[in-house]
């Protein structure tokens, strides 16, 4: 959420936002209603003043005439501030509703652009692997090393539904630990984070209004999380911390669920989009300054690239364009890994800052040296994401002889260095 003052008085700046990031959104509507509500906001403290001395007319009062004038005066006044109140409560729900619509600011540097497609290659990593052979795909692959069941899967959670099993559900896990470890290695606190959230921590992140219609929500008004940023953004909502504490790292591990409500009759196949899924997730708060957010945006993008590394798979980094970032992010790098079988990349990681938009959302402030009160910067990014990953992994190992290779920085895990066809 942007501060009010600052869409008054930079209109033009808040509208290109909403042009570049390709939203539907009206500021001029917004700033209207900004007016009436000022206005009201000023009739109201006047209506109140009024009876404020209406109420001590009656209390001098020297006549019963006097004061049975006087009151009904008052009753006069009384009702006509509850219908102003009444007027101000209508155009103050329209008000908080389109605050919340708002977007983010974009950074100078996001590149224009409508889609994914024009995202900016920013540097590659690593070599493509030559084959002798035909490539198998992930999906054949996984069923000769029988490491996962697509058919049981989508009997008992229907489409999208999947079981891995054998070594695919081992190299996930290897994949979790292998990622916290090197994570805690830097400084991040690992978390296990809960995935059933409450309504306003979507609010917050920025997940609601505008996703709804990618999330799974309860009976009981809660909400299933597609990413564990939105739990841990939750952890500090409302709190005011100790400025020391800053930056705070984590590591956080979830479920995640996603309805791909958008993605119809894309990757219906194979474990590339689905509904159900596991990530650790890095989420860092930090001091109130661009520079700084700028500076943990490209080391936590480095930590993602560097597992990536590890696990020697080729690898591209992309700047994304305006239309392909969300309403709160200011700047956004995907990690793109290379699929074989597809000859080309495909989004693995997403890393974004937000400068002040969540923290406003959810009021998690810090008090600075100077005795100033200020919201925290907050950033996120995806460490590994599975069983997408696997895809990558399986593929780009792949043998002539129909086994794969595990990933050298995995094989203490699985305690084997080939995955062999049963």
């Amino acid at each position: 959420m942007l501060d009010i003052k600052f869409i008054r008085e930079n209109a033009d700046l808040v509208k290109e936002a909403v042009r570049k990031k390709r939203l539907n959104f009206n500021v001029n509507e917004l700033l209207d209603i900004d007016g009436k509500r000022r206005a009201i906001l000023t009739e109201l403290e006047d209506l109140r003043a009024k009876q404020n001395k209406s109420s001590e007319g009656v209390a001098r009062a020297g006549s019963d005439a006097e004061r049975q004038a006087l009151i009904e005066k008052l009753r006069e006044e009384k009702a006509i501030l509850s219908a102003k109140e009444e007027e101000f409560s209508k155009l103050d729900e329209k008000w908080q509703a389109l605050m919340l619509l708002v977007p983010n600011i974009p950074d100078p540097s996001v590149p224009d652009g409508e889609t994914d497609a024009d995202n900016i290659e920013t540097r590659t990593w690593g070599d493509m692997p030559q084959f002798d052979f035909p490539v198998k795909d992930h999906i054949t692959l996984m069923r000769v090393l029988d490491l996962v069941d697509f058919d049981r899967g989508t009997k008992v959670a229907g489409f999208r539904g999947y079981f891995l099993k054998n070594e695919g559900a081992l190299l996930s896990m290897a994949l979790w630990q292998f990622t916290l470890e090197e994570l805690r290695l830097k400084g991040f606190t690992p978390f296990l984070a809960p995935s059933l959230v409450r309504e306003e921590n979507f609010i917050g992140t920025g997940y609601l209004p505008h996703g709804k219609d990618e999330l799974y929500a309860t009976q009981d008004s809660l909400y299933l999380a597609g990413t564990s940023e939105v739990s841990m953004m939750g952890f500090y909502r409302d709190e005011v911390l100790d400025e020391k504490m800053l930056p705070i790292k984590y590591a956080a591990f979830s479920p995640c669920y996603r309805r791909e409500a958008g993605s119809y009759g894309k990757d219906t196949k194979g474990i590339y989009r689905l509904h159900e899924f596991m990530k650790v997730e890095q989420i860092i708060l930090c001091h109130a300054d661009h520079q700084e957010s700028v500076k943990w945006h490209e080391e936590i993008t480095s930590n993602s690239e560097e597992l990536v590394k590890a696990l020697k798979l080729p690898y591209r980094v992309v700047t994304n364009c305006g239309g392909d970032l969300g309403q709160g992010q200011v700047k956004k790098y995907d990690i793109e890994v290379w699929v074989p079988s597809e000859k080309r990349y495909r989004e693995s990681h997403s890393a974004s800052y937000f400068h002040d938009f969540q923290t406003r959302r959810l009021n998690i402030r810090y008090k600075g040296e100077d005795g100033k009160m200020r919201f925290a910067h907050s950033l996120n990014n995806t460490a590994i994401a599975t069983p997408r990953i696997l895809i990558s992994i399986l593929e780009n190992y792949q043998q002539k002889n129909g086994s794969v290779k595990v990933p050298e920085v995995l094989r203490k895990y699985l305690g084997k260095e080939v995955i062999i066809p049963k």
